[in-house]
């Protein structure tokens, strides 16, 4: 079985961007991000409401971290340390050593490669540190700028599953994207 065991948080660090841990402080960011409704429209989670349910999120990513079953990033450009969005591995099987990839991003910084740079770095990750064999991505064939950016960083798209998901009253299309180490 593979061991994910994390004795410190790491911040990652690419050209452009540190990814590091959330934290409280990031509350309003993080409300801001997961209430608008056009970086939500793929994602099958609630609008957030209010900045209690960023607090929440928050809490719940710090404690799946603490447990070694995620590990999740506030993705921040470097020089602000300014969160800006959400990147990391869940749902981890590490009985056979892989993991999904998710991630979102405000809107105003969408279009300038920022999600396919952090991929790049928390795949480096996953595959080098935790050993994943395999990370897993899954989204809706209409979310153009998540597949470019899988597709830019190595997935290959593996499945198209018809309405497989249902949520807020209507079925959606999934496709899946897998990308082995090596």
């Amino acid at each position: 079985m593979l061991t994910t065991h994390l004795s410190e948080f790491p911040t990652l660090t690419t050209e452009r961007l540190v990814l590091r841990q959330a934290r409280p402080s990031d509350a309003a960011a993080v409300f801001a991000l997961r209430s608008d409704p056009l970086v939500m429209q793929h994602v099958n989670r609630p609008l957030a409401e209010g900045v209690e349910d960023a607090i929440a999120l928050i809490e719940r990513i710090t404690i799946a971290v603490a447990a070694n079953d995620a590990v999740q990033w506030a993705v921040t450009e470097k020089g602000h340390d300014t969160f800006i969005g959400l990147i990391g591995f869940w749902r981890m099987e590490k009985e056979h050593h892989k993991a999904e990839l998710g991630y979102t991003l405000a809107r105003d910084h969408w279009g300038k490669g920022i999600t396919s740079e952090a991929i790049a770095a928390v795949l480096h990750f996953g595959f080098n540190t935790y050993g994943f064999h395999r990370v897993e991505a899954i989204t809706r064939p209409a979310n153009v700028g998540s597949i470019r950016a899988l597709l830019k960083n190595g997935f290959v798209q593996e499945g198209h599953f018809k309405e497989n998901i249902f949520w807020n009253g209507v079925f959606h299309d999934s496709l899946c994207f897998g990308k082995l180490a090596g």
